[in-house]
């Protein structure tokens, strides 16, 4: 019963992983960035590849 469970688990995991890096790519090319938090700080990652801590929208 654990290994289902595990497996649904992993499944769902999968599906999620794919939403985001799909809602990502979408960002990127209504040239967007993606929004993260590291070490509690707000970091916006552009489309050029940079990193800001400050995003004028």
């Amino acid at each position: 019963m654990i290994k289902k469970e595990l497996e649904e688990v992993f499944e769902i995991a999968k599906l999620f992983n794919r939403a985001v890096k799909k809602a990502q790519q979408e960002n990127w090319c209504k040239g967007l960035p993606n929004v993260y938090s590291i070490n509690g700080k707000v970091v916006y990652a552009l489309p050029n590849g940079e990193l800001a801590t400050e995003y004028k929208f």
